[in-house]
C-alpha cells in the first residue's frame, strides 16, 4: 500500500492542543487522523454531528416542530417531559 501526505491548515493553538491530546492517549497525530479516515470510510459517514453555525435557527425550527406535535395530541405533557424534550433539542 502506497502512503501519501495530506497537508491541512489548522489554527496553531488547535494544532498544539491536538498534538497534546494525541500524546496523552499514547498516539501520534498521524495515527489518530488515519483512524478517523478509516472510520469514515468504514461507516460511510462522519461519525460525529455536524451543525451549522446558526444554532438559533436550528433550535427554533426544532422547538416549533415539537410545539406542533404537542398541539396535535391530546396528551398532557408534564413539565419534566417538556424540559427533557427541550434538552434533547438543544443537545
Amino acid at each position: 500500500m502506497t502512503s501519501l501526505n495530506i497537508n491541512v491548515r489548522v489554527d496553531a493553538n488547535d494544532k498544539k492542543s491536538f498534538e497534546q491530546f494525541c500524546t496523552g492517549i499514547g498516539m501520534d497525530v498521524s495515527t489518530v487522523i488515519n483512524m478517523f479516515i478509516k472510520e469514515v470510510l468504514r461507516e460511510q459517514k462522519l461519525t460525529f454531528k455536524v451543525r451549522t453555525n446558526d444554532f438559533a435557527a436550528i433550535i427554533s425550527k426544532e422547538l416549533k416542530e415539537a410545539e406542533l406535535e404537542m398541539d396535535n395530541t391530546s396528551k398532557i405533557y408534564s413539565k419534566d417531559e417538556v424540559l427533557e424534550s427541550m434538552n434533547n433539542i438543544i443537545g
